[in-house]
This record gives C-alpha cells, structure tokens and sequence, in this order.
C-alpha cells in the first residue's frame, strides 16, 4: 500500500512537470513538438490507472500547464483571478485524466485517448460562461506542419492530430518497454507520419484581387487597467499616427491604403456621445481619404456598454458597426454579480456590463468585405467561422493587450491568428493598441509585424481578397461532433469491458461438477 502511494505520488509530479513543458510548445517559446512529447508523456502517466489517480495525475498536469500559461490573466488584478481561472481549466484534464485510465485498456487506445482529450477541449471552449479556448494543442502549432491540417477540419482536426501523435509515441515506448521491435518501430513511424500529414495538404482556394491595407498601433500612456485614465490619449495617438501616414503616402514614402485599420478602444471615448471625439476620428479619416475601421466603446444598449468596431467613412462618417458577440466573463461582464461579489469586492471595478451582439462581424470597408472579431474572440472556432460563411474576404482581429504588459498573452493570441488564417483561407490582420500587429497571409505566415511592444507602428501591405471556403468552413463544427462521438464510444465500451471484468464467473450446474474427473 505504501509502494503504491509513492508510485502514485511520482505520477502526481511527473504530471505537473510534462504540464510545465507543454507551456514551452506555445509562444513565446514555441517549441511546437513538445505538444506531442508532452500528450505522450501523459498518456504513458494515466495508461490503465484507476480513475481517482488519472484525476489527480490530470489535475496536477493541468495546474503545471495553465498556470505558467495564463500568468498574463493576474498581471494588474492579483493572484485569485489567475489561479481561479487555472484550476477552473485544469478540472477539465483531470476529467480527462479519470476517464482516461479505463480508456487506456481497449485495442487501439492512442486514437480513443486522442478523441478524448479533443472532447475535452471542446468542452471546455464551451462551459461555464461561453468557455475559454485558450490553451488548445492545435494553438501551440501555428509554425508546425500540423498547423495545415486547420484546413480540412479546423482547430479540433490539429489538436487530435497532435494527442494522436502523442498517443502513438507512448504506444511506441510500452511495445519497447517489451521488447517488441517492430510494433515500436510501426507506432513511431506513424507518430511521425501524423505530424507530416499536414505537408501534403493544400491551401490556398481561388484568389481575388488585392487591396492594400494599413494598420494603425496608437500606443497608450500607460500599462494596465488604468491605460486610458488619460482621457482622449488613446484616440489621439490613433488619430496623430493617421494623420502622419497620411503625410508619408502624399510624400510617395508609403502605397496609399484602400482602407486602414485601428484596433478594439482605439477610440477611448463614444464618438457618438462626445462629439469632440467624433470630430478628431473625421480629421484623421478625411487626412488618409480611405475608410477606416474604428475600435470603440459605445454606451449602451441601455445602461451597459457595447465593444464595437465602426466603419468610418470619409464622405458619409460613420456607417456600418459590428458589437463584440462574446464579452469575457469577469473582464467586460460579471456573470452572477452578487455571488461573485462574495469572493472578492474588485469585481465591482468592472461596474457596467459589456453587452454581447448577436450578427457577424461582415462589413463593407472600402472595396473589402471584412470579417471583424475582437480580441479573444479570435479563440472562438464559430465566431470566426461564421464571419467567413457570411462572406467575408479577410479577417481583422483588433485587440487591446494594454492590460496584459509585457506578457506572452500577445503572442498566444497572434499565433491563433496565423491558425485562423490556414483555416479559412484567408488573410488576417491583427491590429492591437500596443502590439503586436501583423499582416498574416492566408498560408498562417507572417508576412509584417510590429516590433517592440507599447510603441507605435503603422503597418502598409497588400493582401488577397479571397472568394472560395476551405473544407474547414464547410464542414463547419462536424469534425469536433466527430470525434467528441468517438470519445463516447470509447467510453461507453471501457464501461462495458470494466463490467465484464468485474463479474464473478458463473457457477458451475451440480451436472458439470459430477462429471469433473478428481
């Protein structure tokens, strides 16, 4: 019993560590082939155990993975937020780790784990509060070859192509551990076949014309919550940096933009409601002569506040709007107001809601139609799918990560983007505050980027306009329902052989024990 506490305490740790080495597979480290070794680290961890270990393993896999992962969430507003939000993930992998060990024992159990844990991921993007898609394997492949396979069946389709690869490997190192040469051999080959399977995948649907774009990084006066305590200093910048783009395309030294783009609070004041505001967005719009896409927080519906992009026009103003569809619990909405206030009074810091909108982002800048998500939205498989089914022709991503400082949350969320990009075919530009901005090209490469963070940059290049749909925009959310069945029979047939295997044998009839020879 004590052997077995110790053998099970090893597993806790060792669990914790290969979750800390995940965290390296994503930006800003991005050492992208640690996902695999990490999921086959794990699976050789919960191969077989008994359901209360394969939680704790998971747990503590979990705890050792989202923490250093999501240290970015606590940066200005303190430890609770961040590790709450670590162990509210973390419970999703040790479900995953209790149900994995039973699992474990069928025939062909790499690709049972594999659809499990993809299960597990979808779960989590959905539950409780909408869900929170970051930390999904298939963001941690933007520079892998897997990263293609977004093509054919979006974000799940990568990351079961990784927990698979994973599950191979640790297949692999059990058949080595009994001496059984060729299995070893067969199940690492095709570990590796399945991280290559990407390469043989093409990309790119028809192309349409391109249309130069231009994005606008503003700065802010400051790091953290309080970045636009300094009122109209955000919208300023925003407009000074216009207005001197503007300068540079009349100088021949940048290509004159058929649209620019500004990001999510570039304007830190409601246009609407302060017309001082609205008068500074029509002198830097009028300078560039071009639409501009503005990031604004507006008041209302009602007494709440709505994040919206607004397409700014040089001769009608302000037009066509997009309101952010999913607010983020806890930063733009407190969900369950008064219970919430029970753990902590800095919940009334966010003290009017953000109201969610209902339409896609599509909206007509200029000659392109836009695809527009803000912020985390981009970690949300249908929010950006349904922009493209809608008849988008690239994808803007504007963002504010003034809150987060000087943390890798900025570089997650751009290779989400280039994931983004090799999912629908499209080009997407993602244009933040305070950086990082870029110019990502339909094959997820970065064709521009901003450089340092909280300083200002404007970012000219031409991009695709794109037509067709990739697989991944057709087949839409069926390859998760896939294999989050497949997860299901799986368990359903480890439920089955668990029973089996714990029923007595029969009796046998008085008949049979007379005939028995002695």
């Amino acid at each position: 019993m004590e052997g077995d506490r110790v053998r099970g305490g090893v597993r806790v740790v060792a669990g914790a560590l290969l979750g800390g080495a995940l965290v390296l597979a994503f930006p800003p480290f991005g050492a992208w082939p640690l996902a695999v070794l990490a999921l086959a680290g794990l699976a050789l961890l919960l191969r077989q155990v008994r359901p209360l270990l394969g939680a704790a393993v998971g747990m503590a896999f979990g705890l050792g993975f989202f923490l250093p992962l999501l240290h970015w969430s606590g940066i200005y507003v303190g430890a609770l937020p961040w590790v709450l939000l670590s162990i509210s993930q973390a419970a999703f992998v040790a479900a995953f780790g209790a149900l994995a060990g039973p699992v474990s024992r069928l025939a062909g159990w790499p690709l049972w784990l594999a659809a499990l844990w993809t299960a597990q991921e979808a779960m989590r993007s959905r539950l409780p509060f909408g869900g929170f898609p970051w930390g999904r394997l298939a963001f941690s492949q933007a520079d892998a070859p897997t990263v293609r396979l977004a093509a054919l069946g979006g974000a799940p389709l990568v990351t079961f192509a990784v927990a698979l690869a994973g599950g191979l490997l640790a297949y692999a190192a059990c058949a080595t551990a009994r001496r059984r040469a060729v299995p070893a051999v067969g199940t690492a080959t095709a570990a590796v076949l399945v991280v290559l399977s990407g390469l043989a995948v093409g990309l790119t649907p028809a192309a349409g014309p391109a249309v130069t774009v231009a994005l606008v990084q503003g700065n802010v006066p400051r790091l953290g919550l309080d970045f636009n305590a300094q009122r109209s200093a955000v919208l300023r910048n925003h407009v000074n940096a216009t207005i001197s783009l503007a300068a540079q395309v009349r100088a021949g030294r940048a290509a004159q933009p058929d649209l620019v783009i500004w990001p999510e609070n570039a304007s830190d004041i409601d246009p609407f409601s302060d017309p001082d505001a609205g008068r500074l967005i029509d002198t830097a719009v009028s300078a560039i002569g071009v639409p501009v896409l503005v990031g604004a927080v507006l008041d209302g519906p009602g007494r709440g506040l709505s994040n919206t992009g607004i397409v700014w026009d040089p001769q009608d103003g302000a037009g066509q709007r997009y309101i952010k569809r999913h607010p983020v619990p806890f930063g733009e909405y407190i969900p369950l107001r008064p219970i919430s206030r029970k753990f902590s009074s800095d919940v009334d810091r966010v003290s009017r809601d953000f109201i969610g909108g209902r339409r896609p982002g599509v909206l007509d800048v200029g000659p392109a139609r836009v695809g527009d998500v803000i912020c985390f939205e981009v970690a949300y498989d249908s929010l950006v799918r349904s922009s493209v089914a809608d008849g988008a022709q690239l994808l803007v991503v504007q963002t504010n990560n003034a809150t987060f400082g000087y943390t890798a949350e900025t570089y997650q969320q751009l290779a989400m983007s280039q994931l983004r990009a090799v999912e629908t075919g499209r080009s997407v530009l993602q244009v933040a505050t305070t950086g990082v901005s870029a110019v990502i090209g339909p094959d997820g490469g970065i064709r521009e980027r901003s450089g340092a963070l909280f300083t200002p940059a404007r970012l000219v290049a031409a991009v695709p306009l794109r037509a067709g749909t990739t697989l991944a925009t057709r087949l839409a959310a069926i390859p998760e329902y896939v294999l989050a069945a497949l997860a299901l029979c799986a368990l359903g047939y480890s439920v089955r052989a668990s029973r089996r295997r714990t029923q007595p044998e029969p009796a046998p009839a008085p008949d049979q024990i007379a005939r028995t020879p002695a």
